[in-house]
């Protein structure tokens, strides 16, 4: 068996441009689907993946550790930076799809079988929707409340939301009584029976990330994500230190080295490795074992297409950290129009049942993803009242 060639399909789903990666093998009818997105990085995706298959075709789909291992460590440059990492996670989940399907079995079943009977899922304040969740005011806490009982009324017992507005490196009391006031009515609309979770997006400051988490803390957060910036170690710590709240980080990290030296520092709580950024399921699989010999929570970042949620969940049902799964599911109107997923969501408590199907259990509709072309994402850009830039 050999790969025959590696394949872009790129679907345009506004705020981001999906990559789906297709891996055909010289065996007809076996392929395997992969995701590589990265938003406002599609074209260097795409030439990345290019790149990337003039070392696999011609090899065998089934060594995927040897593939990872060429990967990464070939052409010179490790494969840490931020486009290659993602364009090696999209190849690799591919692989594994291929191999679950040559073993007729899903994903988790060769990483050891189910775990767990069902993974439980939490959604972002409007399903997804970009005006919702990246563009409610800061300071408008009735919507934000009104989104809250929404995703309640959607079978959901988690949600996250941005309360945390755009700060300088230290400001006054002004932002954080927005972030307090939208959590506080987010809080008395839902009760305490719902997990909130907040993220600051890597916004404040060490300082100001310090204050945010004080002044929500008395809401019982399920977790505060990014506070500062990731790879502000020390600050993540000091935070996490003054804290009850658990604190979550990783989605922007790709090196191993890096998570291991977050988890030794004691700098969080919760690991939100991203598998379509880090390097894919083989890196996911390494990083988890590292969570796991720090007794942390295993949340992973999944913001993206449908590929990366079913790599996700077939990950969730196979790792014993692993606690809840982002997901996105009104982002487009036609979302589930691209895919055939083999798991099942039930809409009470919006907990996932395991795939049945080999592999990933998803096939993507092509002719649905022509539909969808390539367009520039929109570009969304944060300045403070001065003028100068801040962190979108």
């Amino acid at each position: 068996m050999k790969i025959l060639r590696v394949e872009s399909h790129v679907c345009h789903a506004r705020m981001r441009n999906w990559v789906f990666v297709k891996v055909v093998t010289d065996q007809d009818g076996l392929w395997g689907w992969g995701e590589a997105t990265l938003e406002w990085h599609t074209r260097g995706i795409v030439g990345a993946l290019e790149d990337l298959s003039h070392l696999l075709v011609g090899e065998d789909p089934t060594r995927i550790e040897h593939l990872w291992q060429m990967m990464v460590r070939q052409h010179f440059w490790h494969g840490h930076g931020i486009e290659r990492a993602t364009a090696i996670a999209g190849i690799d989940l591919a692989l594994w799809d291929i191999l679950g399907k040559v073993a007729n079995l899903p994903c988790s079943k060769l990483w050891g079988g189910p775990v767990r009977d069902h993974v439980r899922t939490y959604c972002h304040l409007g399903g997804g929707r970009m005006e919702d969740f990246y563009e409610t005011a800061a300071d408008d806490a009735k919507r934000f409340a009104d989104l809250a009982r929404q995703a309640v009324s959607d079978g959901f017992t988690a949600f996250k939301s941005m309360a945390v507005p755009p700060t300088m490196p230290l400001e006054g009391l002004g932002a954080l009584r927005c972030a307090e006031q939208a959590v506080a009515a987010m809080r008395e609309a839902v009760g305490e029976r719902i997990d909130i979770m907040v993220d600051c997006h890597a916004r404040p400051s060490p300082a100001m990330g310090l204050q945010f988490a004080k002044v929500l803390e008395p809401y019982g957060l399920y977790f505060l994500e990014e506070p500062c910036w990731p790879e502000n170690v020390e600050g993540l710590r000091a935070i996490k230190a003054a804290v009850r709240t658990p604190i979550a980080t990783g989605e922007r990290i790709t090196h191993l080295a890096e998570f291991a030296r977050l988890f030794a520092a004691g700098a969080c709580d919760v690991c939100q490795l991203d598998i379509t950024h880090c390097g894919g399921l083989s890196a996911a699989r390494r990083i988890a074992a590292l969570v796991e010999v720090h007794r942390l929570a295993l949340a992973p970042h999944n913001p993206q297409g449908p590929v990366s949620t079913a790599a996700s969940l077939e990950f969730g049902f196979s790792q014993p950290s692993y606690v809840i799964c982002e997901t996105v599911h009104a982002d487009v109107p036609w979302r589930q129009d691209v895919v055939r997923e083999g798991f099942t969501v039930e809409r009470a408590g919006r907990i996932v049942r395991p795939n049945t199907r080999p592999g990933l259990g998803i096939e993507i509709d092509e002719e649905q993803v022509r539909r969808h072309p390539f367009q520039q994402e929109q570009v969304l850009r944060v300045f403070h009242p001065d003028g100068s830039v801040g962190d979108w």
